[in-house]
């Protein structure tokens, strides 16, 4: 009875231990802080995207790595069992001592059917070699290198979407503290009005429309605060994290600037510098081409030029005269190499089908040629579109760089405004209607060059991944010197 307690407590002490880990672990990940750069490592770590396109890239080194292999020979190990459709027998004179006269044999004839089930054992090794194959290593090379580039864009699109997001997550948690302080001030003047009704400063009319007001903001405040779990939910599904997992994002800057001081003087060069080779979607269709190069150039080896095959065989014969159901295969006296044998084979061959255009073989060329073809227009069609990208996204930036000059002044007046307004209604010289107008539009004013802020911000992201550069390079003027 008392081991049996002991067993219970034991297993008891071991599901306490397991749930204060358990706890521990979801303690931490509520507790996460993260800045846009631990941001992007998770989501490189843990998105599960990334990591299928890893396993494919792991899968294209391996075959890049081990394409020599197939100048390793051929080997094969086969057994036959064959049984013959008619019966077989042999007859002739067989040997037999004659009494007395030893040495002296005699002959008398025999016949005998033969079995008709027949075994024979096969080793074969053929080794292969022409021009197409040594190009075909060099294809797996550059279909490696491809591979590199298609997992580096996705890794960039991984952390371009974080980064993006990041950005946008700040822009309604200061939304909806902009909505906060604008709900505060709403309560703080309904307040307000109840006091000046209670002095008898005020009519009931404008004490209800003070309430009311207050009454009408809820809905706006708790449709944002579900948009903003639902963004962080998505969020932390890219980081590869669950989706309930309470996390606060460090700000990215301090003060709200629209820094444009890394523009070139001549936007054309800078263009042409980094339009035609930075962006990732370039360099990895540039890649796809050199790997379709290569493999045209594989198939017309393979066509135009002669292969060398060498070859070499053995094989042996389960005695054909006897019974393999009824004797034994493991004794060596069973078989004869005199059935079958071996040989050593040296073969030069060539396909004439890949001489004319309109086999089989002529046609994968002209497929390939036009697959090339298609990809030369895909990538000139890219540069510019990569160049026009580039170009719409500066005069972006340069325009919303204005536009914030201009709204951060419109955003003091309105402050200038509203407390002028809330001064004068204190006073009793305005209504209430005119601080309700003051508010919004300073609250107005305020969300908007916020949202000039996060445009700017994401602009500037784009723009680092149309120019190919690190992220932060362009905001960052210690990175970009």
């Amino acid at each position: 009875m008392n081991k049996d307690i002991k067993i219970r407590l034991l297993g008891t002490f071991r599901l306490l231990v397991a749930a204060i880990l358990l706890c521990s672990a979801v303690a931490a990940y509520s507790q996460m802080v993260l800045s846009p750069e631990q941001a992007v490592d998770h989501a490189i770590k843990n998105n599960l995207m990334l990591e299928t396109a890893r396993i494919g890239t792991d899968i294209q080194r391996r075959s890049a790595s081990h394409a020599w292999n197939q100048f390793l020979p051929s080997a094969m190990v086969s057994g036959t069992m064959a049984r013959s459709n008619w019966a077989n027998s042999v007859s002739g004179a067989a040997p037999v001592p004659i009494p007395g006269m030893d040495p002296l044999h005699g002959v008398v004839p025999f016949s005998m059917d033969m079995p008709r089930w027949n075994v024979i054992g096969m080793f074969t090794a053929t080794l292969d070699f022409s021009f197409a194959l040594i190009e075909s290593v060099r294809t797996a090379e550059l279909e490696y290198r491809s591979g590199l580039l298609t997992f580096e864009k996705a890794r960039l699109q991984i952390e371009q979407a974080v980064r993006k997001m990041y950005n946008q997550i700040l822009l309604l948690e200061a939304n909806a503290a902009l909505l906060d302080d604008s709900f505060n001030n709403a309560i703080r003047q309904a307040e307000i009005a109840q006091a000046n009704f209670n002095a008898g400063l005020a009519p009931r009319l404008v004490m209800l429309q003070a309430q009311v007001a207050v009454e009408n903001m809820r809905p706006a405040i708790n449709d944002l605060a579900n948009n903003l779990q639902n963004l962080k939910g998505n969020f932390a599904l890219i980081l590869g994290l669950p989706h309930n997992v309470d996390f606060e994002l460090e700000p990215v800057l301090h003060e709200t600037t629209f820094d444009t001081s890394f523009f070139p003087p001549d936007l054309a060069d800078f263009i042409t510098a980094f339009g035609t080779s930075g962006k990732p979607d370039i360099a990895e269709l540039q890649a796809q081409i050199n790997t379709l190069q290569s493999q045209r150039k594989a198939l017309r080896l393979g066509h135009f030029t002669p292969f060398i095959r060498l070859g070499w065989d053995i094989g042996s014969m389960f005695d054909p005269v006897l019974d393999p159901f009824d004797n034994n295969w493991f004794t060596r006296d069973h078989w004869t190499t005199g059935q079958v044998g071996g040989s050593l084979s040296f073969t030069v061959g060539m396909s004439l089908n890949g001489l004319l255009g309109f086999t089989r073989e002529g046609q994968m060329r002209r497929d390939i040629d036009a697959g090339l073809q298609i990809q030369h227009i895909q990538l000139a069609q890219m540069i510019r579109e990569t160049e026009l990208e580039i170009f719409n996204k500066i005069n972006a930036l340069e325009t919303t760089r204005t536009s914030a000059e201009i709204q951060q002044a419109a955003v003091e007046l309105a402050q200038l405004s509203y407390d002028l307004t809330e001064e004068a209604y204190r006073a009793g010289l305005q209504d209430f209607q005119s601080v309700q107008n003051a508010a919004l539009a300073l609250e107005q004013a305020r969300l908007q060059l916020l949202t000039l802020y996060f445009n700017f911000l994401n602009d500037i992201i784009d723009l680092e991944y149309a120019l190919g550069v690190p992220f932060g390079t362009l905001i960052n003027k210690e990175a970009a010197q």
